[in-house]
């Protein structure tokens, strides 16, 4: 039974983390869509070194549908 109830938790867990990252991923986006509106080189790069971790963070999560 415990371990019917770890695996249930682990799964919630990372249905939270996948929402989590998706929010972020919006969040991400917009931010790189106002640096590119403002021409802010290294906000630009900025975002997109974090949108790779995210990417790379819901890839490991099997999270790309």
């Amino acid at each position: 039974m415990r371990q019917v109830v770890h695996i249930i938790r682990k799964n919630d867990l990372e249905k939270e983390k996948i929402q989590t990252l998706k929010l972020e991923l919006d969040y991400e986006l917009a931010t790189l869509f106002d640096a590119m509106t403002d021409e802010s080189e290294e906000d630009i790069n900025k975002s997109k070194e974090r949108l790779k971790e995210i990417h790379q963070q819901l890839g490991e999560l099997n999270a790309l549908n």
